[in-house]
């Protein structure tokens, strides 16, 4: 068989995407296939576009398989041209894509999805603030895009396990340190800002719960900003030298493990194009909560600011 050739499109606006990146690139080199990194930007047009451009090269220079995790949609009729075309297709972090059913069943062409669980995900943060704040309180929570279904699904998953007694209040970012900083400082312009008690900050990755806690961080000296400072700060992701590290460096009081899968990605399609055999239509990888979610000691809600 021919040496394989694959695309990884790829969006570097946190840690997490670069370690996949890294994943994708040490599975391929262990592998012997060909892997090529196209970066692009937080925008689904181009991101149809790139995919379209390979799909429709000669035969005998497209990719043997496109991976990719939607910005926006999850480009369904870039999807179709690939499976005609015969080259495979992986959507990354996002479960139950609505035309994978359809196209596997219509052609040999491999297409799955390889994700965690983002509604468990959710459910493990949500046990995380129980834990932290099982009298009850308020929670400063920053989600990602509301067009992403893993932005969604965490949310799903966090309202479902938090306690009724935890009041959320919701900002959005766009998986960014420097949105999350912009959607906090804007929101601490706000009289609403000094009238919750919020006894926890949550963001759906660890990069967003770092913009927050830097938004806080630079407020003017005084009690204020002490109090902010004491807040526990949650992220996701958990890299061992992302979200574990700050939680080792006590930026923020926990975090969720969430394993890289761009590698297990390239090592599916490369056993599913060698055998001639289909994976799962959906590939799970595990969450878990560093540290521990029993080692989590309970906090006070805050006092008003």
């Amino acid at each position: 068989m021919e040496k394989l050739r694959f695309v990884l499109l790829a969006v570097d606006n946190n840690d997490y995407q670069v370690e996949q990146v890294s994943a994708a690139q040490s599975a391929a080199a262990r592998l012997g296939i060909d892997l090529e990194i196209i970066h692009t930007e937080h925008d689904s047009i181009q991101q149809s576009q790139v995919v379209l451009d390979f799909i429709q090269r000669p035969a005998s220079t497209r990719p043997n398989a496109i991976f990719f995790e939607p910005v926006g949609t999850s480009l369904a009729q870039p999807a179709r041209a690939a499976a005609a075309a015969k080259v495979g297709w992986v959507i990354l972090n996002r479960e139950n894509v609505d035309y994978v059913r359809e196209l596997r069943e219509r052609y040999s062409t491999p297409m799955f999805s390889v994700t965690t669980s983002h509604k468990d995900v959710g459910e493990i943060q949500g046990e995380q603030i129980a834990r932290l704040l099982p009298k009850g309180g308020a929670v400063l929570y920053i989600e990602g895009p509301g067009d992403n279904n893993a932005a969604v699904r965490r949310t799903e998953g966090m309202l479902s396990r938090k306690p009724a007694n935890v009041e959320v209040r919701m900002l959005r970012g766009r998986w960014t340190e420097v949105s999350a900083y912009n959607a906090v400082n804007s929101w601490l312009k706000l009289s609403i800002a000094k009238e919750i008690p919020i006894g926890v900050v949550a963001a759906q990755n660890d990069a967003m719960a770092l913009g927050a806690r830097k938004a806080f961080h630079e407020l003017p000296n005084g009690p204020a900003r002490d109090r902010w400072l004491q807040t526990p700060f949650l992220g996701c992701d958990g890299l061992p030298k992302g979200g574990q590290k700050a939680v080792r460096e006590h930026q923020l009081v926990a975090t969720v493990v969430i394993p890289p899968n761009a590698g297990d990605a390239v090592e599916a399609m490369a056993a599913a194009i060698r055998s001639g055999k289909q994976p799962d239509a959906t590939l799970f990888t595990q969450a878990s909560s560093y540290p521990p979610l029993h080692s989590l000691s309970p906090v006070l809600a805050g006092a008003k600011r």
